[in-house]
């Protein structure tokens, strides 16, 4: 059998933690930071993780991690 292709956009978007739980960067922090909240701009700082629901999805396009 073949090996399977990771999906590049993936590994370019998601981690995988020491415990296998995916991590993500926040949404909404790539352009027109004047117009957001200032609140807003500090809770989408650095990394979290993936929901369960979204990990399975992500985990498809992530085979070998």
């Amino acid at each position: 059998m073949p090996k399977m292709k990771t999906k590049s956009g993936a590994k370019k978007r998601f981690r995988v933690t020491g415990t296998g739980k995916i991590l993500h960067n926040h949404a909404y922090k790539r352009h027109g930071m004047s117009k957001r909240p200032r609140d807003m701009l500090r809770s989408t700082r650095g990394t979290t993780t993936l929901c369960a629901a979204d990990a399975k999805i992500v985990r498809k396009f992530l085979p070998y991690l």
